[in-house]
């Protein structure tokens, strides 16, 4: 039980605009508390998010079994169309192509839980985008959840030119100005 022994958290964001993915990424063995987080996600479900497992197919589960949790209430017949179609199929094909990469061990993935909160956003426009964003977001996150990144001296490097997501960039100025007195 080498793999895995503690919980393994990644993220990823791929994409631009409407149709980006971003993922977050838990990974843990059954018996453990990703064990315990899963089985209490999918049966206390809240309005709007219902936490569901990612299927390749209808009736074959992915593995490491994969619960899929939005982060974004669906709303609306084509961001429905996104979350429970495109986005959980780029899920499962995510998942999927990290085992056949070995970067989830195949011979574990019985042992092995995910969870996995996935953005799918309200104005989503392409069916097929989505689905490529959510496929690389969901391999990079493995990746980065199994690999540790990012590391410490990343996010201290990357820290040095301010923070900033699709969202939010802070100007010069604002940097300056919120840091915090030495």
């Amino acid at each position: 039980m080498s793999f895995a022994s503690t919980a393994l958290i990644g993220e990823a964001f791929v994409g631009a605009g409407v149709n980006a993915a971003h993922t977050n990424i838990v990974l843990g063995r059954k018996g453990g508390p990703v064990e315990t987080a899963w089985a209490t996600a999918l049966a206390t479900p809240s309005a709007g998010h219902v936490p569901f497992m990612t299927v390749v197919r209808p009736s074959v589960p992915v593995k490491p079994l994969t619960l899929f949790v939005n982060k974004a209430a669906a709303d609306g017949e084509l961001h429905e169309r996104a979350t429970w179609g495109s986005a959980q199929a780029g899920l499962a094909q995510g998942v999927t192509d990290a085992l056949l990469d070995g970067t989830v061990p195949a011979d574990e993935a019985d042992d092995l839980l995910i969870i996995a909160a996935v953005w799918v956003n309200p104005g989503v426009d392409d069916l097929d985008e989505s689905f490529r964003n959510q496929r690389v977001a969901a391999h990079r996150a493995l990746r980065a959840a199994v690999e540790g990144r990012p590391t410490a001296e990343d996010v201290i490097d990357a820290a040095k030119s301010g923070a900033t997501n699709p969202f939010y960039t802070p100007t010069a100025q604002q940097l300056a100005d919120s840091a915090p007195e030495a």
